[in-house]
């Protein structure tokens, strides 16, 4: 089925990176705003595919959601250009991409819903019209080939699309995945609906103000502060500036690697 030519040229336009365990506590409740980004606006682009070498690898990701299977992203994942990535602010966002232009090779009347997960790396040994497909101001998207395939055959390679933003809908709640060390508290957030993005997070223990947490990457968020032995709170507010606020997520004997749910945006 596949060229490995074609496969090997653009699995190099990737950087995959880095587990979710999972755990469940919740009280949460979260202000009304308006929905959630959904555009009816199809805008140009271009698509390639990759394949992993073994259908079994897991494959992580820029956006630092790790093994996707296990994370609930599967295959119905994109790495975007760096015209579109936003430095991970547009992690967890979820796009309608359909195929376009090119009759040999679309496969007619169909659309694929995909979140985004990873970054495409720019190429600068090559110009943004000579084969630098994911350099500004390119805009790209770059999917497992399971995706690709339920829009356009194999073949086409370096294929026409159009895309556009939609709500994402998410079976359960907002995901808290809890990492570090000692007083340093690294969080993932994952399996966010709605926008599907996260522009700020806070973090609360019973002993603590709400206290805002900065990104490291991707959606990894982090804080220098003793949060051991407390019940833990997040407030998370989108790109639109819709705020989820998750009481007591995680009970006071939490413990580093545990991932918990809240509650959900609307979609």
């Amino acid at each position: 089925m596949s060229n490995p030519s074609s496969i090997t040229a653009t699995a190099a336009l990737l950087l995959s990176l880095i587990s979710t365990v999972t755990s469940h506590y919740s009280s949460s409740t979260f202000s009304s705003s308006p929905p959630a980004p959904q555009s009816t606006v199809w805008h140009s682009a271009r698509a390639t595919y990759y394949a992993a070498s073994d259908p079994r690898d897991a494959v992580g990701g820029a956006c630092g959601y790790g093994d996707l299977v296990k994370a609930g992203y599967g295959m119905a994942t994109v790495g975007l250009s760096e015209a579109l990535f936003q430095r991970g602010q547009i992690c967890g966002a979820c796009f309608e991409l359909r195929c376009v232009d090119d009759l040999r090779w679309c496969i007619p009347g169909t659309s694929i819903i995909v979140t985004a997960t990873n970054f495409c790396a720019p190429n600068y040994g090559f110009t943004a019209e000579g084969g630098g497909r994911c350099n500004p101001p390119n805009k790209h998207f770059v999917l497992p080939i399971e995706a690709f395939e339920k829009i356009a055959i194999w073949k086409a390679g370096n294929m026409p699309v159009q895309y556009r933003r939609i709500k994402c809908r998410k079976e359960g709640g907002v995901r808290f995945t809890i990492d570090g060390s000692g007083i340093f508290v690294s969080v993932l957030i994952s399996n966010v609906g709605g926008a599907g993005d996260i522009f700020a997070v806070k973090i609360k223990g019973s002993r603590t103000g709400w206290l805002p947490m900065g990104r490291n990457w991707g959606q990894n968020w982090h804080i220098n502060s003793d949060l051991r032995n407390q019940p833990l709170s997040f407030e998370v507010t989108n790109s639109i500036g819709l705020t989820l606020t998750s009481y007591n997520v995680a009970p006071k004997n939490w413990n580093f690697g545990q991932t918990f749910e809240g509650k959900q945006f609307d979609a």
